[in-house]
This record gives structure tokens, C-alpha cells and sequence, in this order.
């Protein structure tokens, strides 16, 4: 067997949602500059290009920003999308599991409606409390690092700080609405689709539980997950980085875009949305199933030497 061996007991809650925000930042860390790209692209278009920039493709967007505003933009962010990840997926994906017994009364074979369920709560309770993360994350991405270009914000802290001095609580919180929206699809597109590939896959005998089975579920969960969220995706990402005034409503920035730029706005980025969501997808499961399988065993060496 390739990799730690599934536990023969469940593992409790504590250990699915620590699991779950170690195996996302990790994730996180492989992936961050395929996601900065992605949002360069989707922004590009409601805004002029800076100096003349224009981005073009996934790698030639991070070859351009590389090459202008040195290699440390690329992770323009990162600490926000930790932050995001700690709070973020150890709801969405830690609690899945429970909230999937919940809605079945604990019966072993959970339908599709209860897993979809699942998915939608998860997600949208998970938005809900980390929300002002994401907005920072983005608009860390967003932001230019030219000489002579002035910058929005200067760390982490200091963009929270802002954004609450100068928006209030609801700049905090601004695009609750289509991020709830994005990630209640994009949490039951992902995890429904992963537990339906590899169940699919086990009860077939095609793989046995372990990396490779784990790689196949969460690539094909990847593909699925961004096309289904991608147009979603993009008016969340225009709308938090949106300056106070520019859009009336997440309703108003996707209708702008339609009218201005057309239906294929909102799949701006989509290779790089795929290249990132596919490549999240396998490190970040690989990893969940590993970190959780190795927390297992540590607890219960600990157990057996008390």
C-alpha cells in the first residue's frame, strides 16, 4: 500500500477539522501562484492595465508579474489565504462527514441529497465567520507592486484595519452573498464528487484506499468542481475588489459584466482555475487523508503508552 493505512476507528471531529486546515494550507502553499493568476485575469478587463500590462494565459501572467513586480508578487496574499484556510476549510471540509450523518440519522449509506446537503451547509458555514480573509486575500492579489503605483495596503493587519476604517463591517463582509453562493457549490461539487469517485472506485476494486485512488478522486473532483463554480467565481473575485461604489450589488457587477464584455467574462481565467482547483484538489485531499491517518496513529500510541 501506498501511504498510511485508513484507521480501523473513525476519527473523531477534532482531528477531521485540524486535518482538514493543515492539509489546506499546505495546498495552499503549492498552488498560491496559479490562484494569484487567476484572479489577475479575472480582474483584467474592468480595470486598465497598469503601465500598459496585460496579462495573457495562466504562466504568462505569472512570468509577467514576475518579471515586473518580482518573484515575491506571486504570493501576494499568502498569509490572508492561510489565515483563510485555517478558518475556512476545517469548516467546509472537517465537519463534512458529521453533518453528512446528521442529515442521514447515521446511516451508513448516505444518498446523493444528503451528501449535496452536506456540501451546501458546510460551505456556506464556513463563509459565513471567515469571509473577511478572503476579501483581504484577493485584494492582496489584486494589487499591483509597480514603483509609482500606489498600493492599496502594506501587510495583513493593516489591510483588516483598513478596510473596517474605511468600509465599515460589511467591507468585511463584502461579497458574503456570491462567495455563500461559490462555495456552497463549489464545497458539494468538490466533496460530493470526490466521495462518489472513490467510492466508485473501491467498490469497483479498481484502486485500493490509498495515494493513487486519492489522486485519480480528487483530479476528476477538480475538473468538475470548476466548471460548474467558475462563473460564480469570477463575479465574487470582481466584486471584493471592487471599489466603494463601483458595483450596487453582486447582482449588478455579474449584469455588468454581461452587457460590457459577454458571456464568455465569466469563464475569464478558467485554465487557471482549473489548474489550480485540480492541483489544490490532489494535494490538498493526498495530504487530508495522510494527516489524518498519521494523527490517528499518533493517538493511538499515546493511548496504548497511557
Amino acid at each position: 500500500m501506498v501511504g498510511l493505512k485508513p484507521s480501523d476507528v473513525p476519527p473523531p471531529l477534532v482531528v477531521k477539522m485540524a486535518s482538514a486546515g493543515a492539509a489546506a494550507c499546505v495546498a495552499d502553499l503549492f498552488t498560491f501562484p496559479l490562484d494569484t493568476a487567476k484572479v489577475r485575469l479575472q480582474i483584467q478587463g474592468e480595470v486598465k492595465g497598469v503601465n500598459g500590462i496585460r496579462y495573457r494565459g495562466v504562466f504568462g501572467t505569472i512570468s509577467t508579474m514576475i518579471r515586473t513586480e518580482g518573484p515575491k508578487s506571486v504570493y501576494n496574499g499568502l498569509v490572508a489565504g492561510l489565515q483563510r484556510q485555517v478558518c475556512f476549510a476545517s469548516v467546509r471540509i472537517g465537519l463534512y462527514d458529521n453533518v453528512k450523518d446528521l442529515y442521514t440519522g447515521g446511516k451508513d449509506k448516505a444518498g446523493i441529497v444528503a451528501r449535496i446537503l452536506a456540501g451546501c451547509t458546510t460551505g456556506a458555514l464556513a463563509v459565513s465567520f471567515a469571509q473577511p480573509t478572503d476579501v483581504v486575500k484577493v485584494r492582496f492579489q489584486a494589487q499591483v507592486n509597480l514603483d509609482g503605483v500606489a498600493r492599496r495596503y502594506s501587510g495583513t493587519m493593516q489591510a483588516y484595519k483598513h478596510i473596517f476604517q474605511n468600509e465599515g463591517v460589511r467591507g468585511l463582509w463584502k461579497g458574503t452573498l456570491p462567495n455563500i453562493t461559490r462555495n456552497a457549490l463549489v464545497n458539494c461539487t468538490e466533496l460530493v464528487t470526490y466521495d462518489l469517485i472513490k467510492e466508485a472506485i473501491l467498490k469497483h476494486k479498481l484502486l485500493s484506499d490509498n495515494l493513487p485512488c486519492h489522486f485519480v478522486s480528487a483530479f476528476g473532483a477538480g475538473f468538475v468542481t470548476t466548471v460548474i463554480a467558475s462563473p460564480v467565481d469570477v463575479v465574487k473575485t470582481r466584486y471584493m475588489n471592487s471599489p466603494p461604489g463601483q458595483y450596487k450589488s453582486a447582482i449588478n457587477c455579474a449584469w455588468t459584466m454581461m452587457t460590457k464584455e459577454g458571456p464568455t467574462a465569466f469563464y475569464k481565467g478558467f485554465v487557471p482555475s482549473f489548474l489550480r482547483l485540480g492541483s489544490w484538489n490532489v494535494v490538498m485531499f493526498v495530504s487530508f487523508e495522510q494527516i489524518k491517518r498519521a494523527m490517528m496513529v499518533t493517538k493511538k500510541r499515546i493511548e496504548d503508552k497511557n
